[in-house]
């Protein structure tokens, strides 16, 4: 509307045979004519309308339509030949004319254009938008119904593969629990030689239950259900245990590991059990990930936090995979084989624990040269 209400004040601006004509019908001056008054405002009423029609038909606009020439103070100085009634929903849009018009009567002067049904203008005007509209929500829609099936597909997949771990897992403590039972056996009738052996059987049967215990707590991570209850302990003797034992285990199997505890008191929140499942899963990963396996472990307190730093000089890992590796399931390929068999499941359960500890895990690894794993725990002040 915008466009033909410039074209129309445009036309009505200068003096032409139209404007000369409202002239004369707005001013009463018939002199210049052979015809009456009456005839030349009556002309001039259908000559205007003509005029607006086609204008208006140029944009589309072919409802009915009624005009008139009013100035400010509402003074009517011509009108269309056709009125519509007053009940009638009328539409109104006033122009306000410039240049000849105005200036020959001195006031401003206003052209009113009276619609009653605009209906088929607003349709001519989306008429190009129509089709490309209707096209783009069909393939919102598409998309919406694509996102929405992915996203109950993997929600049922994610389902179905935590019940399959879990009923797994809950098979395997039946072996487990007896393998225990057999070894407490063993203890009661055993011989001075077989004690490393038992202890070791011992010490293994139990890392299995608590991988176990592990997976569980994994799958009840993920499912929103609450499993850690954290305490202040001093966890210095915690981790010094779990140092002593992994380093029975890899003098067994010819393995270096040094480790060097920085301080005597480790005063953290945390959920023993959980904590010291995670480290042992990052000392068994570079102990597997190796050959000739050289592990340290060393501590340091920095700005209240415990930073627990676990090296290897193992295979490493790509920079493309380092940020990958804590996604569950995800392991790192040794061209198409995987080197050391496994689910991908021990260091999502690891930044999982250390997460809900309210700590940070980080990873540093370069190929052919080894792997730095840092866990970074707020320590708790005294008092």
């Amino acid at each position: 509307m915008v466009a033909v209400s410039s074209h129309i004040k445009n036309d009505l601006r200068t003096e032409n045979e139209l404007t000369f004509l409202i002239g004369k019908s707005i001013t009463k001056d018939g002199s210049y004519f052979s015809l009456s008054l009456d005839s030349v405002q009556d002309a001039s009423s259908h000559f205007l309308n003509d005029f607006l029609r086609d204008r208006l038909a140029a944009v589309g606009i072919t409802s009915d339509f009624t005009y008139q020439l009013i100035s400010r103070d509402s003074t009517y100085y011509l009108h269309s030949p056709k009125r519509f009634k007053k009940e009638d929903n009328i539409v109104v849009f006033p122009l306000e004319l410039e240049g000849y018009l105005p200036k020959l009567i001195g006031e401003s002067l206003f052209l009113e254009l009276h619609f009653t049904d605009m209906n088929a203008f607003f349709l001519y005007q989306l008429n190009g938008l129509t089709i490309p509209s209707l096209i783009f929500m069909f393939a919102i829609i598409l998309v919406v119904v694509w996102v929405l099936k992915s996203f109950y597909w993997q929600r049922k997949v994610i389902t179905t593969t935590n019940e399959f771990i879990n009923n797994l897992t809950h098979e395997l403590k039946t072996p487990v629990f007896s393998i225990g039972l057999a070894t407490k056996l063993l203890e009661q009738e055993d011989v001075a030689t077989q004690k490393p052996v038992i202890k070791l059987i011992r010490a293994q049967v139990d890392r299995l239950k608590n991988h176990i215990d592990k997976v569980l707590d994994l799958a009840s991570l993920e499912g929103g259900k609450r499993v850690f209850t954290l305490t202040t302990l001093d966890f210095y003797p915690n981790l010094k245990n779990i140092c002593k034992e992994f380093e029975a285990i890899t003098h067994l199997e010819d393995v270096r590991f040094e480790y060097d505890l920085k301080g005597e008191h480790y005063r953290i929140k945390a959920e023993a059990s959980h904590l010291e499942n995670a480290i042992n899963n990052v000392l068994d990963n570079a102990k597997k990930y190796s050959d000739n396996s050289k592990i340290l472990l060393n501590t340091t307190v920095r700005n209240k936090k415990l930073l627990i730093c676990i090296t290897d000089n193992g295979t490493g890992i790509a920079q493309k995979e380092q940020r990958l590796i804590f996604q569950k399931y995800y392991r790192v390929v040794d061209g198409n084989l995987h080197k050391v068999k496994g689910y991908g499941l021990g260091l999502s359960y690891v930044k999982n624990v250390v997460k809900n500890h309210r700590g940070k895990i980080s990873l540093d690894s370069e190929l052919g040269k080894g792997t730095s794993v840092v866990i970074e725990l707020p320590l708790v002040s005294h008092g």
